[in-house]
Order: C-alpha cells, then sequence, then structure tokens
C-alpha cells in the first residue's frame, strides 16, 4: 500500500515551486499509506509525489520512476505479479533502473498502446504516467478497483490525481473516484475502458459448466504470485474457510522465495498469522485451531469495545466513509493492522 498524487496540464506562468510545496503538503495526508520514502517529480507540466511502502526492492525502487533519458516518469501504488514475463516479452531493450515490479509499466509504454498492455498487467495497481516528450499523461486503474483511486480538477483547470480523497477535496470541486478498468489520457481526454469480459453479465455464464479443477487451479495460483514480498509478510486467519483457505495455501508455498520460481529458501520460511477478536470471540478460538492445523506462528489478539470506540475517528478518516458495514469491519481491522506493524511485518494476505 502506497500513495500517489499528481498535477496535471500545468501552463507557463504557474509557480512551480509554490505548487510542488502544495503537492508536498497534500501528498502528505496520505502518507500513512507509505511511511518509508517520499518521492517528488517537477516538469513544467506536470508534478507527481509517491509515498511508498517497501515491499518490493526496498533498497531500491524508489518513485517516481524515471526512465534513463528522463522522458517518462511514473507514480504507481500497486504491485505488478508478472513483471518478470513481461520484460521477457519485451520487443525492445529498455534499461531498467532499478528492480521495481513497477517500472516494467514505463518499457511496455514505450512499445504498445496502454489499451493493449494494461490487459497484460496482472496486478493491483492505480498509476499516473508522466510523458514529458509529448506532454501527455496516462492515468489508469486495476481492473477490480482492488487499489483506490480519486481524480478532480481544481480551481485553474488543472487535472489532480490522488489515492485518497483528502489530498482533493481542498482544492477540487468535482472529485470523484476514479473508475476501474479504466484509463485516462489528458491529450485526447478520453476515458477508456480497457477490461472488459463476458462473464460480467450473466447470460454469457448461466449455462457454463463449472470445473472445480481450474477454479481451484486459479485460486492456488492467485495466492502463490501474491507471495511476491522482500519483506515479512503474513496472514490474516479469522478461522472461517475464506481466510483458512488462504492461509493453507501460503503455508504451502511459505519456505521458498517465488522470486525465484521456489527454488531458493524463503528469508522468512515460518508463516505468521494474525486474528482479532472482542474476550470469548468465536473467531479467535475458530482461528486457533485452523492455525494449529496449519502449523502457522499464531498471533491472537482481544480488544475491548472502548477500544473500538475510541478508534472510531481515525477508522473513519481513513476509510473515507460513513457507511456503517464498512466503519463495523474496518475497526477491528483497523486496531489489528497496527498490532502487526508493531512486529515489523508489512504486508498480509487478506
Amino acid at each position: 500500500m502506497c500513495s500517489i498524487f499528481g498535477i496535471f496540464g500545468l501552463q507557463p506562468g504557474d509557480d512551480l515551486a509554490a505548487l510542488r510545496r502544495q503537492a508536498l503538503d497534500l501528498s502528505q495526508r496520505q502518507r500513512h499509506r507509505g511511511p518509508d520514502w517520499s518521492g517528488v517529480y517537477v516538469d513544467d507540466g506536470a508534478i507527481l509525489v509517491h509515498e511508498r511502502l517497501a515491499i518490493v526492492d526496498p533498497a531500491g525502487g524508489s518513485q517516481p520512476l524515471l526512465s534513463a533519458d528522463g522522458r517518462l516518469a511514473l507514480a504507481v501504488n500497486g504491485e505488478i505479479y508478472n513483471h518478470k514475463p513481461l520484460k521477457a516479452e519485451l520487443k525492445q531493450a529498455y534499461a531498467f533502473q532499478t528492480e521495481s515490479d513497477c517500472e516494467v509499466i514505463n518499457a511496455l509504454y514505450l512499445e504498445d498502446t496502454p489499451a493493449s498492455f494494461l490487459n497484460r498487467l496482472n496486478g493491483i495497481f492505480a498509476f499516473a504516467l508522466w510523458d514529458k516528450a509529448q506532454g501527455r499523461a496516462i492515468i489508469a486503474r486495476d481492473p477490480i478497483g482492488v487499489v483506490p483511486l480519486y481524480w478532480g480538477h481544481d480551481r485553474e483547470g488543472r487535472l489532480r490525481v490522488a489515492s485518497e480523497m483528502k489530498s482533493l477535496v481542498d482544492d477540487c470541486a468535482d472529485v470523484a473516484q476514479f473508475p476501474p478498468g479504466h484509463w485516462y489520457d489528458t491529450a485526447s481526454g478520453e476515458l477508456v475502458q480497457y477490461y472488459q469480459r463476458p462473464w460480467r453479465e450473466y447470460d454469457a455464464v448461466q449455462d457454463v459448466d463449472v470445473s472445480t479443477t481450474e477454479l481451484r487451479e486459479a485460486f492456488e495460483a492467485a495466492v502463490h504470485r501474491q507471495l511476491m514480498t522482500d519483506v515479512p509478510y503474513g496472514v490474516l486467519l479469522s478461522g472461517g474457510l475464506d481466510s483458512s483457505l488462504v492461509a493453507a495455501v501460503a503455508a504451502r508455498y511459505a519456505r521458498h522465495r517465488i522470486e525465484d520460481g521456489d527454488q531458493s529458501e524463503a528469508w522468512w520460511p515460518r508463516l505468521h498469522s494474525f486474528a482479532i477478536g472482542l474476550k470469548d470471540s468465536p473467531d479467535l478460538a475458530a482461528a486457533k485451531v485452523a492455525a494449529d492445523m496449519l502449523g502457522t506462528v499464531h498471533h491472537g489478539f482481544e480488544y475491548t469495545f472502548e477500544e473500538g470506540l475510541d478508534a472510531l475517528p481515525e477508522v473513519i478518516r481513513h476509510i473515507e466513509t460513513y457507511d456503517v458495514t464498512t466503519i463495523r469491519a474496518s475497526t477491528p481491522m483497523f486496531l489489528l493492522a497496527r498490532r502487526i506493524k508493531a512486529m515489523g511485518v508489512k504486508m498480509v494476505l487478506s
């Protein structure tokens, strides 16, 4: 989880120094998403700011990611799980500057159209790419909308994008969610849906036979590829069906690094699992049973009603909604996330 912030459509005469300071101040409102490093890029036509949570290539990989010639600047919140195969498929030589999984987006942009290469990405992402040579920005979001992204226009008509609304509301009157599965081109002003699948329509799938074998293979592959990390990780485990299945698959692959095809031993070979609940919560009991069966290093935490109530203002600030169901589900997760962070774990599967 990182954050991005961008301003596009800058004009001659704009005070770049003042806009840079403002961009950094507004991006700081999202820094809880990426406390490891802040990066900023300023050009005559665009400003990009990135708040980083380092998961892959923590020593390098700082953003915005620049091409060797300085033409491209890229700010990404997300992960590209198939970055290695995509690199191998490149038709043109590209001088990668980091080991970041996201830098492949720059390379793909130079040899393919957004409508095409976006469908080749296997991952979760929201990004803003600035092409200095063309004075053009490409903004895109993953097919399902796992990663948040918002956009709007300031008083001068400049386009602004951010991972959270709190970085836009002071300056944009038209803040809206950037739609999942779409990309936007500032040069043409077109918003294009790149992700379209027939299974979105009931009529297309109602008579399709379900293959449990294919379903299992797809599920296991999804869990496996999301273990791509260079930092300690864990899994959320409530003891229910969903989390227990995810934990079971993760435990199977935890002893090896997927980055080299499961050849070398994992840097953190014991999988840690985490659960939270009120005193005598059935979830805590069920999670302990599942953890014992799977052999995870399990951590179960209790919280009180008072602690939940105390956390509400901060929870609402982070999730940016007053929806009761969302707040109810997010409150224990917020408390658990604080516990997990205190233990030095930076990523969990859920």
